[in-house]
């Protein structure tokens, strides 16, 4: 099926990028990730970073608030408990391994989750997306930075050709905004508020879903059929 991903292909893939990744991806990404930081520090209390990674932006949460990062890839989250270590980050709580898919946390837990660059990475998006929803308290936030592929033109062209080779990277180039309006509107449980195109070149984007109340829930997972097409 178009668009499918492999879970343990992500994993490899992040595996091999995990001794560089910082060096390779840390400018390029950097006004995505302070942008979403900023977004979850005005709710504050516990954050939930989905794809911490190397922990490269656990640095920038401010002391007062309470951090857990989960990641699916041991090597690169392994360098995330170093660069805790290394800078005495006591505000972390806790970094696990973890799939987005299937997050071990009570409902309701958290006042924000955080996702840099990871929407486009996980096999079953929709599924990722559920679960961030499920572990957010009402009034809270998921604060998504996200490449989105291009609606029309050159670049969309591109980006559909460039995909199976993507794919063996790890990620979905031609992943579009109409997939997480259609999760929106399937789930019930969220109301967009902000989607705002980011450095470099605005090819990525900050997107805010507000978690509503237990009433809105609408269908959530239980019944609700997933749209895996692009």
């Amino acid at each position: 099926m178009a668009g499918e991903i492999d879970i343990n292909t992500v994993a490899k893939a992040y595996a091999r990028w995990a001794p560089v990744y910082d060096f390779v991806f840390g400018a390029v990404f950097d006004a995505g990730r302070k942008a979403s930081i900023a977004a979850a520090e005005r709710i504050g209390g516990r954050i939930l970073d989905v794809g911490i990674g190397t922990g490269i932006s656990l640095t920038d949460y401010a002391p007062k608030h309470r951090i857990v990062g989960v990641d699916y890839c041991e090597p690169m989250l392994r360098k995330a408990h170093e660069r805790v270590a290394e800078h005495k980050l006591a505000h972390v709580e806790a970094l696990a391994v973890m799939d987005a898919q299937h997050l071990g946390f009570p409902d309701a837990f958290f006042d924000a989750v955080v996702a840099q660059y990871v929407i486009t990475t996980v096999p079953d998006p929709e599924a990722a997306l559920d679960e961030f929803a499920r572990v957010t308290k009402a009034g809270g936030e998921i604060i998504l930075v996200n490449h989105l592929g291009a609606e029309a033109g050159p670049r969309r062209l591109f980006e559909q050709s460039f995909a199976p080779v993507a794919r063996r990277l790890g990620w979905r180039p031609e992943f579009r905004w109409q997939r997480l309006a259609r999760w929106a509107e399937r789930h019930g449980g969220v109301r967009l508020l902000e989607r705002r195109a980011m450095p470099p070149l605005g090819h990525f984007s900050l997107i805010r879903f507000e978690r509503l109340a237990a009433g809105g829930n609408g269908r959530g997972r239980a019944g609700a059929k997933r749209d895996s097409a692009y």
